[in-house]
């Protein structure tokens, strides 16, 4: 849900693919992404972005296992039994469309006869969300200055990390769009979630 507020509100690439309408069984996990984001460019190019996200404590291994989730779903050559192919299935039956220029890019895209068929990237929408130190502890106070400041210093290793990561996956050539989202707790933050949600652990 994170992950879907972001993408739409700051990147403004719409979902068109959610996979929580085709879950039956509350114990089962998800396959494969978190949800399916389209856009098109100026040239017309149809855009795929598949989105991940993990909630953990620890940054580096959160964006160690964000990107190898990733990874399968946009490196591999297209063929039948791809990852992303069974997503791909359920966009052309269950594809959410709203905008008559994502509709046209679509359409052409699953029209295999057409030579526009091929016109298609496919990218990323990445969240992390992790434990930082920089906040107050507790009921303490702070510095909304000082906790910035703090955020900006740690950037630079998040970011260094991310590049490693994107090297180590092959993704380095993809447009990935990365969240990073710094939090008192990360399991504090998903345990404050799902209460907001009404659901019991």
């Amino acid at each position: 849900m994170l992950l879907f507020l972001l993408a739409e509100r700051f990147l403004k690439v719409p979902q068109v693919l959610c996979k929580m309408d085709l879950k039956t069984d509350s114990h089962m996990h998800y396959h494969g992404a978190d949800g399916v984001y389209a856009s098109v460019n100026e040239n017309g190019l149809l855009k795929l972005f598949w989105g991940e996200s993990k909630v953990y404590g620890d940054p580096t291994a959160a964006i160690r296992d964000c990107l190898a989730s990733l990874a399968p779903l946009l490196v591999e050559t297209d063929h039948e039994r791809a990852d992303r192919e069974r997503d791909l299935v359920l966009l052309s039956d269950k594809a959410d469309l709203s905008d008559p220029e994502l509709t046209a890019a679509f359409r052409k895209y699953f029209d295999r006869t057409s030579p526009l068929s091929n016109r298609v990237e496919y990218c990323g929408i990445a969240l992390i969300a992790f434990d930082a130190d920089f906040y107050p502890k507790d009921d303490a106070k702070g510095i909304g200055e000082d906790i910035l400041k703090a955020a900006n210093d740690e950037m630079e290793k998040w970011v260094k990390n991310v590049k490693n990561r994107l090297s180590v996956e092959k993704l380095d050539k993809f447009d990935i769009q990365f969240f990073c989202v710094p939090v008192p707790s990360a399991d504090g933050f998903r345990a404050s979630f799902l209460k907001a949600l009404g659901i019991k652990k």
